[in-house]
């Protein structure tokens, strides 16, 4: 397991990343599934509560969270960004 911290759009995120764990996910999907899972974690919310804020459905959440579907790194950025915004202004 390794623990790297990662910068998306000015949020910190530190992420461990188990490469026992997903071994048939490419690299790239592994860390997505992660890093999303982190944003989420960094919110405060659970996956019904953040998927009702960010307007998504549940589903399409838990498949990026497991490394089922590989979402946009546009979207990852716009997500961390939203994230951070309302964290800042005390809105989560």
């Amino acid at each position: 397991m390794k623990k790297k911290t990662y910068n998306i759009e000015g949020l910190e995120l530190e992420v461990i990343i188990d490469d026992k764990k997903n071994r048939e996910m490419d690299q790239e999907r592994r860390l997505f599934s992660y890093l999303i899972k982190a944003i989420r974690e960094y919110s405060g919310m659970d996956r019904a509560s953040f998927c009702e804020w960010l307007g998504i459905p549940y589903r399409t959440l838990q498949e990026w969270e497991l490394g089922g579907r590989m979402m946009p790194d546009y979207v990852l950025r716009l997500i961390a960004y939203k994230v951070r915004m309302e964290k800042l202004s005390g809105n989560i």
